[in-house]
């Protein structure tokens, strides 16, 4: 199993860079393709909101949206010119609520979604609908690529988090390819329920599967002496020095992580490291 099509999607020029060099090193590590959506978007919604909107108002929001796109599709063309991977590129414009059909019909015919991280500064709000429309929509594992963050094409140290859930089997099962190249993997297990059927051996019927894929695993089981589990995560990345960290995504629903907050959303702002996402 390998990753044989790469995907990405770019809206901003400005956070072009640490994808394209992290989308480009795996394709060419993994002898793959690379398909890149460049997209202009509409942010004023004017079609949804603004009541008996002229042509004029709705031709400047479109004007502006492909300028976007051209600017975008040029930048991103340049960098692609200079590499020497196969690649392929598009480029459109859409409104906001309508982006995610978009991302998605790319998104299914794809190995791997790389994508910016999707808070912080600077960052569009289409950053996050943009990830969740190829996680949930297309079907497609994510790596999300922090800023400034080395880029990793066979880690040789990685975090898997593990909680049980039909999400992190799933990640799991789609970061093999990952995994199987790394000298280890650490399978951390925070704050195990006390009655869970494998409430002795936490992590060990993963760590079984895994090696009979000839994955070499350590299984971690940690207390949660922060107040997030993903703080958990995060700090015991840095105590192992790992390179990637793999976890399902959303176990709960996006709408109660976006008013509540959650493992997914707050690894999502926090993580410095590259994070593999699977649903």
């Amino acid at each position: 199993m390998a990753y044989k099509t790469l995907f990405s999607v770019l809206t901003d020029t400005a956070l072009a860079g640490p994808v394209l060099d992290q989308a480009i090193a795996m394709a060419t590590a993994w002898d793959a393709h690379l398909d890149v959506l460049c997209m202009g978007l509409d942010r004023t919604q004017a079609g949804f909101y603004y009541a008996g909107a002229n042509a004029m108002i709705l031709q400047e929001t479109i004007t502006r949206a492909q300028e976007e796109a051209r600017e975008v599709e040029a930048h991103v063309k340049k960098i692609l010119q200079a590499s020497d991977v196969r690649w392929s590129l598009d480029s459109g414009v859409a409104q906001l609520a309508d982006m995610g059909r978009h991302v998605a019909q790319r998104a299914r015919f794809s190995d791997l979604a790389i994508l910016p991280q999707p808070y912080g500064d600077k960052r569009g709000v289409e950053l996050e609908p943009i990830l969740e429309a190829a996680m949930f929509d297309g079907t497609a594992p994510v790596l999300m690529v922090p800023a400034d963050c080395p880029v990793v094409t066979a880690p040789k140290r990685i975090l898997l988090a593990w909680n049980e859930s039909d999400e992190a089997l799933v990640a799991a099962r789609s970061a093999l390819p990952l995994l199987m190249q790394a000298d280890t993997v650490r399978i951390v297990v925070v704050n195990p329920p006390a009655h869970s059927p494998t409430r002795s051996d936490p992590g060990g019927l993963l760590s079984q599967y895994l090696s009979r894929h000839g994955v070499n695993c350590e299984i971690d089981v940690l207390s949660k002496t922060l107040p997030r589990v993903s703080d958990v995560i995060v700090r015991h990345a840095t105590d192992t020095e790992s390179e990637l960290i793999v976890m399902g995504a959303y176990g709960h629903s996006r709408f109660r992580e976006a008013i509540l907050g959650g493992a997914t959303r707050n690894m999502l702002e926090h993580a410095k490291i590259p994070v593999f996402l699977a649903h």
